[in-house]
């Protein structure tokens, strides 16, 4: 109730340029943020196509009208798929009433390798990294004006040594927006489930000299009970740390 239920949806502003990380089911609330904007210019940039990351996809109703224009990005998909064929299997019988020929926005499909550097908008980079998740994920390192956001999840580390990749991606960040699903006490009843822990986070924080930790992808397992332990552990482990909530604003 307290720090919300919906799937991962984030929106990043940079500047002019609309930047929406991932499609779960928090793709909803944020369709219902813009509604007067009028024409909508965005990317769209999926970590992976697990089911909790694209499922708001269908329920985004700027895919039905005209003045919308997105450009939709995948890094993790094996030659044997595509975001387009991914994303269209869901606006199809029998899952759902709208077919995908009912979409009148202007959509552009992009597949990537992780790894690769992306410039989507003027002044905006990304920068990739593959992530260790079931079927492959991608983290994001989102740079405009000087300021950095990396979002790095879903992903499992390994318990002897810091993931490189991650590292690599992080570095100096003013924001690290981590996969903190598990506490370290949970996490080796959960070994190859592709999550990590919050305890990990801070140490890769730590290592790579990032500014802020936000702790994100909760359990739902978690009441916010257990979520309000998890955060006075974080702010005592490392000061200024953020516990994230649905609908939460955060300025680098």
């Amino acid at each position: 109730m307290q720090y919300g239920g919906n799937t991962s949806c984030l929106e990043i502003r940079c500047g002019p340029h609309v930047l929406i990380l991932d499609g779960g089911t928090g793709l909803r609330p944020f369709d219902l943020s813009c509604q007067d904007q009028g024409a909508f210019d965005a990317d769209v940039f999926f970590t992976h196509t697990h089911l909790d990351h694209i499922c708001g996809w269908p329920y985004f109703t700027r895919l039905l009208e005209a003045e919308t224009t997105l450009t939709v990005w995948c890094g993790h998909l094996s030659p044997d798929h595509t975001i387009e064929e991914v994303l269209g299997g869901l606006l199809r019988e029998p899952f759902m009433p709208v077919q995908g020929d009912r979409l009148r926005a202007a959509l552009t499909y992009r597949n990537f390798k992780g790894g690769e550097t992306l410039e989507p908008r003027p002044g905006v980079v990304l920068r990739t990294a593959p992530l260790n998740h079931p079927q492959g994920a991608t983290g994001y390192r989102v740079e405009y004006g000087g300021k950095s956001i990396c979002y790095i999840t879903d992903t499992e580390h390994k318990p002897d040594a810091l993931d490189a990749n991650v590292l690599a991606l992080i570095e100096g960040a003013d924001l690290v927006i981590y996969d903190s699903t598990y506490t370290e006490e949970e996490f080796p009843k959960f070994v190859n489930w592709g999550h990590s822990t919050w305890q990990e986070g801070v140490r890769l924080c730590d290592a790579a000299g990032a500014k802020t930790l936000v702790v994100f992808h909760h359990d739902p397992g978690h009441d916010d009970s257990f979520m309000d332990g998890i955060a006075a552990d974080v702010e005592r482990a490392r000061p200024g740390s953020v516990v994230a909530r649905e609908g939460m604003t955060l300025i680098p």
